[in-house]
């Protein structure tokens, strides 16, 4: 078991809360094909970057502003995608402006994908509107931080990409990985590697609720 004590959690959206890794492939392969280009770069680089970085780095060729803003945008209930396992439950015993959620995507879709999942909504969740750099630069987890009025150093970050593992270390915070979306190996910058939402366990939360608890593992070894 391995304990770790902060001020705020922090979580990504997709692949840490919501269950949609298979769905953000299948649209970046959809729309590489209908732009005659080979899927497999806008694969390597999509999960845990904004839409325009993706296109920046798989195809350079590309105006990436003008390719995302002809991006077809679908109806915000158009898919429902399942919650992570343990999300659910993780969220529920978390106190009240202790936690947030800093995605790469916009903020109407995580908003659908959060309600349509089960999810609560967070006090502070910030999107790819709200930075000028998307992962791996840390503005969305300073910014995140910052709202919270938590020290980045003091927040804890659930990733499951290695563009958001660097984003949380490069603001200081201590950054737990899921093998969700990518293989452990491609996860070792992160301080540690779970299988599961559900084996990161809220332990303790005092009153004050400015002091968090949590240990990884199968199972809680105290009451919260």
């Amino acid at each position: 078991m391995m304990r770790i004590d902060c001020s705020a959690i922090l979580f990504d959206l997709d692949g840490v809360l919501v269950d949609s890794t298979a769905y953000i492939e299948q649209q970046w392969r959809d729309w590489a094909i209908s732009k005659g280009l080979d899927p497999a770069p806008f694969l390597q680089f999509c999960h845990g970057r904004r839409a325009v970085e993706t296109i920046r780095l798989a195809a350079p060729q590309l105006d990436p502003e003008a390719e995302v803003a002809a991006f077809r945008q679908p109806a915000v209930d158009e898919v429902t995608l399942p919650a992570i396992p343990g999300a659910r439950e993780l969220l529920a015993v978390l106190p009240e402006g202790r936690w947030g959620v800093v995605t790469s995507g916009a903020r109407r879709f995580a908003l659908a994908r959060l309600a349509a999942a089960g999810l609560p909504e967070p006090q502070v969740l910030v999107s790819a509107e709200d930075v000028r750099e998307g992962k791996p630069s840390p503005e969305g987890y300073l910014r995140a931080a910052q709202l919270l009025a938590t020290p980045p150093g003091s927040c804890l970050v659930i990733e499951d990409a290695p563009p958001g593992i660097e984003a949380a270390r490069a603001a200081g915070a201590t950054v737990v990985a899921l093998i969700s979306t990518h293989p452990a190996a491609s996860l070792a910058r992160a301080h540690r590697v779970v299988t599961s939402l559900a084996d990161v366990h809220l332990v303790s939360a005092p009153d004050n609720g400015r002091s968090l608890s949590f240990e990884l593992g199968p199972a809680p070894l105290i009451s919260a």
